[in-house]
């Protein structure tokens, strides 16, 4: 078990999105579907991630409010219920911002040049000036939204999987520099006595067994015996985790990535959906809408007559469904396409009908919403609040450590 998975903030989970209005079915069955499961595994901080925003879209930023109404609106249709999870908007816990200055006192120019999107995006946006430093330094605002709340995991894709490792290696250099006190040994010491008698002696049979043998079980026990001990301070946890392990105290937990499933989802034109492609379906629109776009939606263009057999691999609607259909539906769409058996039209029919069901049950729940802005102003500010208390916790802790703690 490595460190990450024994510290005591392992069942957090953090997530953002960019506050781009409302979103599509591309978006949540991309994320946001994921996230509805998982805040009712694990503790939640879902934000609006209004900052990142700026980074490309500095030089029109009027749309940035209501794109984060409309955009949490269809979080709240979409089944996030603030009870079980943490909403918030990034610009509204200042500490985000703050801890993002002092890591970029930390972090090596290359680390940031080196991020893939970095240069991809100059690419993709060669008539957007680019060359600040908002940009360039992202990749370390994205980190400091991660590693301020100190979470377990971060759920992303596998394409997403270097934004997470980059994180990683900060919280490694911070813990590194900052995470050994000159006096670590004897406040660990003093922190183990606290666990009282019995506890302390197991912890000190525990660390001996890991440290002389690497006996992981040994580890797992002894960090089951931190979390489970109420004599001791957060900081005194973490000291004796940094103990346990033979490091230092460790400031800012490394997250893992949790990995999740995330289905191709084609736009209407069979290229990814996307709102520069014009080809969404959207979460709240008209269900006549959504019928007339899945009617219209391209299919393999090798069936150009009813009676011309298709390839299901080169066509977007099996991609949807792959998504919707049950395991039974697609074998009756895929057999009736390669034999002509079936028309297309026939064949989006079930696909149709689910889509239809999902977006309306979607706009029924967002409706209260959208007739009552002042509810998701609440939400967000509750959010904002508890987010802060979090924040809070976090930035004594790296104050503390960088010489900036006055008293």
């Amino acid at each position: 078990m490595t460190a990450l998975a024994t510290h005591a903030s392992n069942a957090r989970v953090l997530s953002g999105m960019r506050p781009t209005g409302q979103l599509h079915l591309g978006n949540y069955h991309g994320a946001l579907k994921n996230w509805i499961d998982l805040q009712y595994q694990y503790e939640c901080y879902f934000f609006v991630a209004d900052w990142h925003a700026l980074t490309t879209g500095y030089d029109d930023p009027s749309a940035i409010e209501e794109n984060t109404y409309q955009m949490v609106i269809d979080w709240l249709g979409a089944g996030l219920n603030p009870s079980a999870c943490t909403m918030f908007i990034q610009s509204r816990v200042p500490e985000h911002a703050e801890l993002h200055l002092l890591l970029s006192m930390i972090t090596p120019l290359g680390w940031l040049e080196r991020v893939p999107s970095y240069k991809d995006q100059q690419e993709q946006l060669k008539e957007k000036d680019l060359a600040t430093y908002g940009f360039l330094g992202y990749p370390l605002l994205q980190s400091a939204d991660i590693l301020l709340y100190r979470p377990g995991y971060v759920p992303v894709g596998e394409d997403q999987v270097a934004h997470v490792e980059i994180t990683r290696e900060i919280a490694r250099r911070f813990n590194h520099l900052y995470g050994r006190e000159t006096d670590f040994a004897d406040k660990a010491e003093k922190a183990v006595k606290r666990l009282g008698g019995k506890s302390a002696e197991l912890y000190k049979e525990l660390r001996k067994a890991y440290q002389e043998s690497g006996d992981a079980d040994a580890l797992t026990r002894a960090a089951a015996l931190l979390e489970g001990n109420a004599r001791l301070t957060v900081a005194d946890r973490e000291r004796l985790q940094g103990y346990l392990e033979g490091t230092g105290r460790m400031i800012l937990p490394e997250p893992d990535v949790l990995l999740t499933a995330t289905p191709k989802v084609p736009g209407l034109d069979g290229r990814k959906m996307s709102k520069s492609y014009h080809n969404t379906i959207g979460l709240r629109e008209e269900p006549d809408q959504v019928v007339k776009k899945l009617k219209a939606m391209q299919t393999d263009p090798a069936r150009a007559r009813r009676t011309d057999p298709g390839d299901p691999a080169k066509c977007p609607v099996f991609d949807l469904h792959r998504v919707y259909s049950s395991s039974e539906t697609r074998e009756w769409a895929s057999a009736g396409c390669q034999s002509a058996g079936i028309g297309c039209l026939e064949c989006k029919k079930p696909l149709i009908d689910a889509v239809v069901v999902e977006i309306e049950s979607i706009r029924a729940r967002a409706r209260e919403y959208e007739e009552n802005r002042d509810a998701v102003r609440s939400i967000l500010s509750e959010g904002a609040d508890k987010a802060r208390e979090t924040a809070r916790d976090t930035m004594a802790d790296v104050r503390a450590a960088m010489g900036l703690e006055y008293r």
